[in-house]
């Protein structure tokens, strides 16, 4: 029995062809549902950084347009760091007197008068020989004699003499300056044979180093209070900067910045309040050290000695800036973090 065979129109495709046809396409797979796309670090540090520069840049300008009352608020901060920095170069100025004096200090062996040259050259070599000392000198008599008359200007006077009443010495310049140790070798000296007398005055080196240490307590308290001080002018303008901006503030949060997106523009504001009170101070100070130089050199020259006033060099420039940039940025970041937490966005 034979089929019918059912004509096809021209040109009409198979069935499986036209239902095919009639679905609509459907997407790749690779194209179907919501995509997510993780950010690489390396952007966003890169985002982190333009930030972070548009920030410092933008708030230099607005110190910039308001140019008076930031440089008041400058220079207050360099008064506040002049006193500290002129007492930290004067107890640099005070270290060197007293290194000098230190090398200064020195015992003083006086001979017996019987004692002639041979027998002082022994005695010499023999203290010479003593772990304690560093360097010797010997002084004869009639060294002794000419020094005394040059000092005293009693060259007349005393060139009638018959004997020379002066006996030798020997100048010991000690390994160590410290006190006890000075005494110690002094009483170990006054034991040998031919030594008449060891004479040690270090009351003059014991009141320096008072004198210094506490000047050094002075300095550090009067850093530390105009430290503070400093950060309370910081942190006063910084304050007056956030109310001022309080409605832009407020929106910024709203849409959800952080507190630290929020305070970094305050902080860098803070920043280069400290390091333009830092290049005031510097600048104060190059003023005063001029002006205090010839009279300084005039006072010292009258004593028969020469002192120059020490100045900060680039390591101690370096400090002052770095130290009063700090501060400003500190001072900023406690007024911003402070006032932050009260503003509440509506």
């Amino acid at each position: 029995m034979k089929r019918a065979v059912t004509p096809r129109t021209k040109g009409a495709a198979p069935k499986g062809q036209r239902q095919a046809a009639k679905r609509p396409s459907e997407p790749p797979a690779e194209r179907r549902g919501a995509r997510s796309q993780q950010t690489r670090f390396t952007s966003r540090l890169r985002a982190w950084g333009r930030h972070h520069r548009a920030m410092a840049f933008d708030s230099l300008y607005r110190l910039v347009r308001h140019p008076v009352g930031n440089l008041l608020t400058m220079l207050a901060i360099a008064i506040a760091l002049v006193l500290p920095a002129a007492l930290w170069l004067t107890l640099d100025s005070a270290k060197l007197l007293d290194a000098e004096l230190e090398e200064s200090a020195t015992l003083t062996v006086y001979l017996e008068t019987a004692v002639d040259a041979a027998q002082a050259a022994r005695i010499e070599e023999a203290v010479g020989a003593e772990d304690d000392v560093m360097q010797t000198r010997l002084i004869s008599a009639e060294e002794g004699m000419a020094e005394f008359q040059q000092s005293l200007g009693l060259d007349d006077a005393l060139a009638g003499l018959e004997d020379n009443p002066l006996p030798a010495s020997i100048v010991i310049y000690p390994q160590s300056v410290d006190p006890i140790a000075m005494d110690q070798l002094a009483q170990r000296l006054e034991t040998f044979t031919g030594v008449d007398e060891v004479r040690l005055d270090l009351a003059w080196v014991e009141r320096l180093r008072h004198l210094a240490n506490l000047g050094r307590r002075v300095a550090l308290a009067l850093g530390a209070l105009f430290g503070l001080g400093v950060l309370l002018v910081v942190g006063n303008t910084i304050r007056l900067a956030v109310e001022s901006r309080r409605r832009e503030i407020e929106v910024v949060m709203l849409i959800g910045a952080t507190h630290a997106f929020v305070r970094r523009p305050f902080l860098y504001s803070g920043a280069w309040y400290g390091f333009g009170g830092g290049l005031l101070a510097l600048g104060l100070l190059g003023l005063g050290n001029h002006w205090l130089a010839m009279p300084v050199a005039a006072l010292a020259a009258s004593y028969g000695a020469s002192f120059v006033l020490p100045q900060l060099d680039v390591a101690g420039s370096t400090i002052l800036l770095s130290c009063s940039t700090l501060l400003g940025w500190l001072g900023a970041w406690l007024a911003v973090t402070r006032h932050l937490s009260s503003i509440r966005p509506r």
